[in-house]
């Protein structure tokens, strides 16, 4: 859903908008087969619905990993919240107020240095 004229934005901007689209749709699949998978009694069923959930966190997980690579905003947060063991609501504090390239996973490090025990 384009909130701006389409004609008013970029080629970029509307493949953004139809990744994020995408990505709440998969989201929300991925919500209904597992609510559906939960309510389910009989094991069958919970099965193919646990894979088909699976494959949709699995399509979530490769649009996530689109914007990563197509807008460094979602690059510099990515890697400042994922994979980290601190309280994700510290996170930012320690990161300085806001999320930054030195705030980082890998190499450069979580730049958390101050929650770690």
């Amino acid at each position: 859903m384009y909130h701006e004229p389409v004609t008013e934005l970029t080629p970029e901007a509307r493949d953004i908008v139809r990744a994020l689209n995408s990505l709440k749709e998969e989201i929300e699949a991925v919500d209904w087969y597992h609510q559906r998978m939960t309510a389910s009694k009989d094991e069958a069923i919970r099965a193919i619905l646990k894979h088909n959930r699976d494959e949709e966190i699995e399509h979530a997980s490769m649009m996530i990993e689109w914007l990563r690579r197509t807008m460094p905003e979602f690059d510099e947060a990515l890697r400042t919240y994922l994979f980290t063991e601190a309280p994700i609501t510290e996170i930012e504090e320690a990161a300085g107020g806001g999320t930054s390239p030195s705030g980082a996973a890998g190499a450069r490090g979580l730049g958390i240095g101050k929650l770690a025990r």
